[in-house]
């Protein structure tokens, strides 16, 4: 699952962005896999291990709310659309 959240483009500089991804290991855990920063400069990336699906999905929907309730916007969703 993917999910892309974006600042809306106001003044000069460029919109800041947040990437979430739930990927799954070797060992049949779960990382999410958080990058940020802005478009077209530095990005930072942060990786979180989960043993179980749900409780990734679970820090996923929380980090989603968590910027959204900052005033990022989903721009971009793929994979378990119902889920969301």
């Amino acid at each position: 699952m993917r999910l892309l959240l974006q600042q809306r483009p106001d003044g000069p500089e460029a919109p800041r962005f947040v990437q979430l991804m739930l990927q799954p290991d070797l060992l049949g855990g779960w990382t999410l896999v958080r990058e940020s920063g802005q478009i077209g400069g530095r990005s930072t990336l942060r990786r979180e291990q989960f043993l179980d699906r749900d409780a990734a999905f679970h820090a996923l929907e929380q980090a989603r709310d968590q910027q959204l309730k900052r005033g990022l916007q989903l721009m971009f969703a793929q994979g378990e659309e119902a889920r969301s």
